[in-house]
């Protein structure tokens, strides 16, 4: 476990440093595409996002109380 938390550290950085040598603001539309790593950050919280939502709804919409089907006997 600790080598794929060294890894996913490791290669989040490498992104970042990535996106911030090779970041080409004179083709950005918006002005916050200009912003080196907006992109990746904007992934990033989306993605934690869908986690949090989707545990969200898992937990208060979809799953039921263990004795769910002996409440009718």
């Amino acid at each position: 476990m600790q080598r794929l938390t060294w890894f996913g550290i490791a290669s989040l950085v490498f992104t970042v440093l990535l996106d911030i040598i090779f970041h080409d603001p004179h083709h950005a539309i918006n002005w916050w595409h200009r912003l080196p790593g907006f992109d990746a950050l904007f992934g990033f919280s989306g993605c934690i996002a869908i986690i949090v939502g989707s545990k969200w709804l898992g937990k208060h919409l979809l799953q039921r109380h263990e004795k769910y089907y002996e409440k009718g006997e």
